[in-house]
């Protein structure tokens, strides 16, 4: 969804002095919080939202200052109450059982991001999410992966719903409610962006989007009906949340739970759009440890096809069209591997690289490396 210019009307101006970000995200506490409902600052968020059995709270997906809103609010909210289960957007459902491994302490953080595919499919910076899920674990909260597979949603985008073939319909949610005027004309703004000028392309776009929250709420709300005792806060990207349009309305039509919508900072405010706006300001991760070089995807190898002048890669020795082999012993096949060998890395971090480069005299060769990866504020490699 689009990323929206947060425009304060006059009621709601106040201040707050962002703290310095945190890797893990310690000793954080929220910033101030406005009832939108009524123009009044809410300085106890979680004791409001513990009165309701879901809390959904959106987000920008690259705003850090988001994602550390909604581990505070998650951490605070468990205090009050431990019957508390985490919903995400950011994993699909036919992946339920490896979050389930990782959460429990059976798998590595490594090995959970590797068998959800989390860079195939998301592909945001992990060290976003990573403070929350490490929460999650070390409190043992359960979380549900409430998305639908990607490829469903990419299908229903080119052909809609009716023109899905049968053998791709596992997945789709089983009530499918239309759009109101007023989301579909919110949806029409971000379709813009794509420039899709086929015939039926729009509807198509809403088809998507509706299969994406009515997925999401049927997921959640198959949970939430097998386990009544549990409350369930639900992080999700803030186009599915503004005015209960998305997720929300259609996950209470399934369960009849009372809800509250949570936005931060960056959403232009409308009446309505939420029940509460937490004003945070924009916190930077930390810099990454980066080979510095561009990979491209090609009959199943990742090759190098440009490396930065004066950057880690080009230092080491490294050059324009060797095929990435193994980083630290992982093999690489795709950017997707890439990345899972190096999410975690810091600058000055030394990783081992082999390569295959082909030699114009002696015939190809696989040649290693000692990289010192350099600092960069992108996550990738």
């Amino acid at each position: 969804m689009r990323t929206r210019i947060l425009r304060f009307l006059s009621i709601f101006v106040l201040a707050f002095n962002s703290r310095a970000a945190s890797a893990i995200a310690q000793d954080r506490t929220l910033p101030e919080a406005v009832y939108l409902n009524s123009g009044h600052s809410e300085r106890d968020l979680a004791v409001q939202l513990v009165t309701k059995r879901v809390v959904f709270i959106g987000e920008i997906h690259e705003r850090y200052d988001h994602h550390l809103n909604q581990l505070e609010l998650i951490r605070q909210i468990h205090e009050l109450d431990p019957n508390l289960t985490i919903g995400v957007e950011y994993f699909q459902q036919p992946f339920q059982s490896q979050v389930d491994s990782y959460i429990s302490g059976q798998i590595s953080e490594t090995e959970f991001l590797r068998d959800t595919e989390y860079f195939q499919r998301w592909g945001y910076d992990y060290r976003l999410y990573a403070p929350i899920f490490r929460y999650a674990r070390e409190q043992h909260i359960p979380v549900r992966a409430l998305n639908v597979p990607t490829a469903l949603v990419s299908e229903v985008a080119k052909v809609g719903i009716t023109g899905l073939p049968e053998k791709d319909r596992a997945y789709l949610p089983r009530e499918i409610r239309p759009a109101d005027g007023a989301y579909r004309e919110r949806l029409f703004e971000a379709f813009q962006e794509h420039k899709d000028t086929r015939p039926g392309a729009f509807d198509h776009f809403v088809d998507a989007q509706l299969v994406w929250d009515e997925g999401m709420a049927e997921s959640a709300s198959t949970y939430m009906n097998a386990n009544s005792n549990r409350r369930m806060v639900i992080l999700a990207g803030a186009g599915h949340l503004e005015f209960g349009s998305g997720i929300p309305t259609r996950l209470q039509r399934r369960t009849n739970a009372t809800y509250a919508i949570v936005l931060s900072s960056g959403e232009e405010i409308e009446p309505h759009i939420a029940d509460y706006l937490m004003l945070s300001g924009k916190e930077d991760l930390p810099s990454v440890g980066s080979l510095s070089v561009n990979l491209i995807e090609r009959d199943g190898a990742c090759r190098i096809g440009s490396l930065s002048a004066g950057g880690a890669g080009e230092i080491a020795g490294l050059r324009k069209g060797d095929i990435l082999v193994t980083i630290d012993g992982q093999n690489i096949k795709m950017l997707a591997d890439a990345r899972l060998a190096l999410w975690n890395k810091k600058p000055g971090d030394l990783v081992r690289i082999e390569v295959h480069r082909k030699r114009f005299f002696w015939g190809p060769a696989d040649v290693h490396f000692d990289v010192k990866l350099n600092a960069s504020t992108e996550p990738a490699v």
